[in-house]
């Protein structure tokens, strides 16, 4: 914790010495440093960067007035004391209009102490105010956004869905001579670029739907340290400095894997003529103390990323707006202003809290905690399954709104053998369900459809069909309703996008499950 920095603005040597050895005297621990010409004035709040001013009214060369509005221009909230013999009642109340925070006669110093902690205290109560105000409207921002992604992803991922499947199963049949087979790849190119851009407008948003497991950090840096190298390039340095004792954190890998991919991104692109990039973790114990000055970082043990550059550095201004979705300093063309948001959503999402130190020229460094996790790491979660698309010969009920993707999933599970029954929508499924004489092994139902929605349709199915599995598909889902419904291994869940491989691996996956695993 940084120690407290007093600037005195005095010609007197022994004033401001006696005045110093009267606040160290009651307990306040401090550096300090005097000043008594404009010059030095300037120099100082631009450097030495003052928590607290104490001032003389009367100098050679500038009065009081002239001290406070320089302060007051280059920091308008740092506490200014004026400590005079010569203020004046008149004078005094005129300080205290024009910006003071107090004053006291130097011939009754005896109340310098406690007026110095209760600006300090002040001070502290606006910084904390004005950080939650920040935070609300940060908040309020992305919950706007985030309502408007979710929205978006609903409708954007059934089209892609469509596209990417059809353009996938067009590739599988075309042979490796026929010129439509690159025209292919290049549509199910774009097609990926944009699922990833509707995941990043669900995750800074804190809208996408994650699989949190155990898992230890060093292994994820490690893993993908080659990757880095490849993408920062040859004129960056990659340095790792890895706490071999690290605690194990419980996040989604995949997510975590985009937090430290953005950094390293972002972090090269800070150093366009080289330099270095630094990933350290650390464990780290927080307390209420922390938590005060951070009110994002709940008291307790964490696990601390640290990821830093020796890049440009950012502007007090750029810092403001840093996780702001959308804003970015890079010209037209270069970036989409997602990154570092949905850096902040993964975080956020994940219990964790997030911090940036930076400054024009002298690079920037992120701080990420996540909450520590006293589990061991999942073992042989997150793997890939098989690549072949199993098969199977149950019936599958597809409920879904969207003509053309119902007609996808049709076509892909009549492909695997699955005998296929087809529903618009909620209402429609239970008429379906009720008018099928044989046994519905499996319903695949979107979760957000008009007149009735997936998750209460498959509550009301149980009471007709109680051995009917149910895997849910969405491109939008909140997760607390998510977790709800697949609480039982009779229920899963597919995020749209999909492709048809991955939609049968799913679909077999679900039906062969355990109950309650």
């Amino acid at each position: 914790m940084k120690r407290l920095r007093i600037l005195w603005v005095e010609d007197s040597a022994e004033d401001a010495e006696l005045e110093e050895r009267d606040l160290r005297k009651g307990g306040l621990d401090f550096v300090s440093k005097r000043v008594q010409s404009r010059e030095e004035l300037d120099r100082a709040m631009a450097e030495f960067k003052p928590d607290l001013v104490i001032s003389d009214y009367s100098l050679p060369g500038m009065d009081g007035m002239d001290v406070l509005k320089v302060v007051r221009d280059v920091n308008p909230e740092v506490p200014f004391i004026f400590v005079s013999g010569t203020i004046g009642e008149e004078r005094a109340i005129e300080s205290l209009k024009g910006g003071a925070t107090d004053y006291v006669v130097k011939d009754r110093l005896g109340g310098l102490l406690s007026k110095v902690r209760r600006a300090l205290r002040e001070a502290d109560d606006r910084e904390r105010r004005r950080k939650l105000e920040q935070e609300l409207l940060q908040a309020q921002k992305m919950e706007a956004i985030g309502r408007l992604a979710g929205g978006v992803a609903h409708d954007f991922n059934n089209l892609l869905t469509v596209i990417a499947g059809y353009a996938r199963l067009a590739h599988s049949r075309s042979r490796p001579e026929d010129p439509s087979k690159a025209d292919l790849e290049e549509v199910i190119r774009a097609s990926e670029g944009a699922a990833s851009l509707t995941r990043q407008l669900l995750t800074f948003s804190r809208r996408q739907v994650v699989a949190p497991v155990v898992l230890n950090l060093n292994q994820r840096v490690t893993e993908m340290s080659k990757m880095l190298k490849r993408i920062i390039g040859e004129d960056v340095e990659l340095v790792t400095r890895l706490d071999p004792r690290l605690a194990n954190v419980k996040s989604d890998p995949g997510q975590v894997e985009q937090v430290i991919m953005n950094l390293a991104v972002n972090a090269r692109d800070a150093m366009p003529q080289g330099g270095t990039l630094t990933i350290e973790t650390e464990n780290v114990t927080f307390d209420e103390a922390e938590t005060r000055r951070n009110p994002e970082a709940p008291p307790g043990p964490h696990v601390l990323l640290t990821v830093s550059d020796t890049g440009t550095g950012m502007s007090v201004d750029t810092k403001a707006h840093l996780f702001e979705p959308f804003f970015t300093t890079k010209e037209l063309g270069k970036g989409t202003g997602l990154g570092l948001s949905t850096v902040y959503g993964i975080v956020r999402q994940a219990g964790g809290s997030i911090e940036v130190d930076s400054e024009p020229g002298r690079g920037a460094t992120f701080r990420i905690r996540f909450p520590r996790a006293d589990e061991p790491v999942d073992a042989g979660r997150g793997t890939r399954m098989q690549r072949t698309a199993p098969q199977g010969s149950e019936t599958v009920l597809v409920v879904e709104d969207s003509d053309s993707l119902r007609r996808l999933v049709q076509h892909v599970l009549l492909k695997q053998g699955y005998t296929v029954l087809l529903a618009n929508d909620g209402e429609d499924a239970l008429r379906v369900s009720r008018e099928h004489a044989g046994p519905i092994h499996l319903m695949l139902t979107d979760v957000v459809m008009p007149r009735m929605g997936g998750l209460e349709l498959a509550g009301r199915l149980q009471g007709l069909r109680p051995d009917t599995r149910v895997l849910y598909t969405s491109g939008y889902i909140e997760q607390d309703g998510l977790d709800a419904a697949t609480a039982d291994g009779k229920f899963a869940f597919l995020a749209k996008p999909f492709t048809p491989d991955e939609l049968a691996r799913k679909v077999r996956e679900t039906l062969e499950a355990t109950v309650g695993e």
